[in-house]
């Protein structure tokens, strides 16, 4: 695992990172937030031993990074995919990574193809796309099928099969008891691959959770569709809801109680059982009911306001 421990770190007069604290748990893709120059990339150094802590401490599996034993095999990551030499090839980059570590030559050639870059293994990494420089960056990062990965925005350059095949990689790797430590812009992709959060200010950290338990804190309205639908907005309005019709995409902010036959109803400050609860008590059939959530980039800019 990873452990991060009041760990700050300070260039000059500045401070990236301020007294943070987390851990990285096995079994599970944890993503790690923040605006630019909120500390993420800091951090990941720290963890890698490539900055030294001004304080605090930053461990894999309980040392430092440079006191790992055999660090390849225990730690695999990709900050930067740029940072390779373009005039080798991409077998040629990982065979030398490979002899450095001591790890057999067969695991390059299965790596090249666990990220779809079998075709390309002989061309030089001056020619290749952005997309092929961070699936080169991770199979890197593999090679040594490592307990713990590290990946630094791994998504940027990616095509759609490109993120659907890392997002399938990450879950696969967790599901199988590695650590996982992801930073990425991309909410949506981050809301479908990390099981846990964590987001980070100005260097401090704002949150440590569940990717679910953030959403269902910002549990968003309850759009009801019924041929009652004045009925069921005076009802709901008397349990404590508030209620506006909505034709559409349009929300009225006419109160819904003086429409009349079947529309569709915002309901707030109910979640959607009650709602459902209260229409059938009150005999009001109901034709669709769903709980709207807020986007996870909605929560994040909230939280970080």
């Amino acid at each position: 695992m990873i452990q991060v421990i009041d760990l700050t770190k300070t260039y000059g007069s500045t401070r990236a990172v301020s007294h943070l604290t987390f851990d990285v748990k096995p079994g599970q893709v944890t993503g790690f937030l923040g605006h630019n120059g909120a500390g993420k990339s800091t951090t990941m150094r720290a963890i890698l031993g490539l900055h030294a802590p001004t304080s605090g401490k930053a461990l894999i599996n309980g040392v430092r990074k440079h006191d790992l034993c055999d660090p390849m095999r225990e730690v695999g990551a990709m900050l930067d995919a740029a940072e390779v030499q373009g005039g080798r090839n991409a077998f040629d980059h990982l065979q030398a990574l490979a002899y450095a570590g001591g790890i057999a030559r067969r695991r390059v050639t299965e790596v090249l193809e666990e990220v779809g870059l079998t075709g390309a293994a002989r061309r030089r990494i001056a020619g290749f796309s952005q997309g092929m420089r961070q699936r080169l960056g991770i199979a890197a990062a593999l090679l040594g099928d490592p307990g713990v990965l590290i990946l630094d925005e791994p998504v940027n350059g990616l095509d759609p099969d490109g993120i659907r095949w890392l997002r399938t990689l990450l879950r696969s790797l967790a599901a199988e008891g590695r650590t996982v430590l992801l930073s990425s812009h991309l909410m949506t992709e981050m809301s479908l691959t990390a099981d846990r959060l964590v987001i980070i200010g100005h260097g401090r950290l704002i949150e440590d959770t569940t990717t679910t338990a953030l959403l269902a804190r910002f549990q968003g309205d309850v759009l009801v569709r019924s041929p009652r639908a004045v009925r069921l907005a005076e009802v709901l309005e008397a349990a404590g809801a508030t209620v506006r019709r909505t034709r559409g995409t349009d929300a009225s902010t006419t109160p819904a109680s003086s429409a009349g036959g079947e529309e569709e109803l915002l309901v707030s400050g109910l979640p959607a059982a009650a709602v459902g609860d209260v229409a059938l008590a009150n005999g009001c059939a109901v034709h669709e009911l769903t709980a709207r959530r807020r986007s996870l980039e909605e929560a994040f800019l909230e939280i970080t306001r």
